[in-house]
């Protein structure tokens, strides 16, 4: 049911399996070999991060490994009595509870100890009670832009600003005094863009576009992790480095109020170096789309092809 669950999750999107492959690095093959259900659990956490596939009807955890120990411990099972249960070893038991092992494995052992386990719905794009017209209005909490500076330089541009906003920018493109970010050229080394949710790809499509003719120097964007429109997959996902953040960002409303976001975020950067980019990696949680893009080019990097990997693949099996 898991694998199933995930297959329908990336043709939902209208994802082919080379695309997914190539959102996280791994050769087309894995892939193919993980929706027949024998590749290995490091390959279907990998999917189910790229995919925003969560689970419900088991115990809480930081990630799936986590979630299996937390469910076992939850029924009062050792490891002994769950391996005799799902037959297997205690070995491949451990193994899984450490985020190894084959999704073969992983099903029996799911049946065991997180039997109603299904994938969560859909969340919502939006969040909060208030009027319509202030729900897009969110504030980057000033932990997470500092974090921003640290790793990305001092902020020149803000082109979505807002009175209220924390961000320190040398400019800000404000409506209430006249400034469109979508009109107004932007400019500076670097832009910070924290949109109006309802409009993430329109700004996205923006900032390419600035970036892109040379207004700005670099662009880092927060927005959901929405990965389904067309335009992602084919100008973004080549042009930026995207950054899926693990766990969930704590925003302030004009009322001063805040409360975490109930969907996930990404760091979409453009322009950005790779030296900024491990800054990042150092103080946030969560991983790049694709780490390796740019380290197969380090003339001492090995090779490894896809038969390769499939043999790798099904040793872990």
């Amino acid at each position: 049911m898991l694998v199933t669950a995930l297959i329908d999750a990336r043709r939902s999107i209208g994802m082919s399996q080379s695309a997914l492959a190539a959102r996280i690095g791994m050769a087309p093959l894995r892939i193919k070999r993980l929706e027949r259900g024998i590749g290995s659990v490091a390959t279907l956490t990998a999917a189910m991060a790229a995919l925003d596939f969560r689970l419900t009807g088991i115990a809480p955890g930081k990630d799936l490994a986590a979630q299996l120990r937390a469910s076992r411990l939850r029924r009062g099972l050792t490891v002994v009595d769950v391996a005799a249960r799902a037959k297997l070893s205690r070995t491949t038991v451990v193994s899984l509870e450490r985020g190894g092992g084959s999704v073969a494995s992983l099903r029996r052992l799911m049946a065991v100890v997180a039997p109603k386990a299904r994938r969560r719905a859909q969340e919502r794009a939006y969040w909060g009670e208030g009027d319509k017209t202030d729900r897009d209005v969110r504030f980057t909490p000033p932990d997470f832009l500092a974090k921003v500076e640290d790793a990305f330089g001092p902020i020149d541009l803000d082109p979505c600003g807002h009175r209220l906003s924390p961000v320190t920018a040398k400019r800000r493109i404000l409506l209430e005094e006249g400034g469109d970010g979508f009109v107004d050229d932007w400019s500076g080394r670097l832009a910070f863009v924290n949109p109006p949710f309802s409009e993430m790809l329109r700004w996205l499509k923006r900032a390419h576009e600035q970036w892109s003719c040379g207004n700005v120097g670099s662009v880092v964007c927060l927005v959901p992790a929405r990965t389904d429109a067309r335009w992602f997959h084919e100008v973004l996902s080549v042009d930026a480095d995207i950054f899926f953040l693990q766990g969930r960002v704590r925003f302030a409303d004009i009322r001063g109020k805040s409360q975490h976001t109930p969907f996930a975020l990404m760091l979409v950067a453009l322009g950005t170096s790779p030296g900024q980019r491990a800054r990042w990696s150092a103080v946030a949680e969560g991983f790049w789309l694709n780490p390796s893009r740019e380290k197969a080019s380090l003339p001492d990097r090995p090779v490894v092809d896809g038969d390769a990997i499939a043999r790798i693949d099904a040793a872990l099996d």
